[in-house]
């Protein structure tokens, strides 16, 4: 978990920082938005470890309970309609072409 704070920290600030520096402001003004950067980039991954760990926790219980589950045979097919009579109707009459 420490490591996933460090990370997003220093990802947090290095693109705040960099953003700034590129945009040509002033030192402190570069050293705030990083800080800034820097608290939002180590709470934004901690969210998403947060996710990834409980989607991984979720889908081990998933797999842990189908495995414990008995197995149940599939539903027998279902029963195939009597045979229709074939469609008997005319034709339709072709439509005359106009020619000039």
């Amino acid at each position: 978990m420490k490591f996933v704070f460090l990370l997003g920290g220093a990802g947090g600030f290095l693109t705040a920082a960099a953003t700034d520096y590129f945009s040509q402001r002033s030192p402190d003004r570069i050293l705030l938005d990083g800080a800034i950067g820097c608290l939002v980039g180590s709470m934004l991954f901690k969210w998403f470890w947060n996710v990834l760990i409980n989607g991984v926790r979720d889908t081990y219980i998933a797999r842990h309970l189908a495995a414990q589950a008995p197995a149940v045979p599939p539903p027998p097919p279902a029963p195939v309609p009597a045979a229709v009579a074939p469609n008997r109707t005319a034709a339709p009459a072709p439509v005359p072409v106009k020619t000039r």
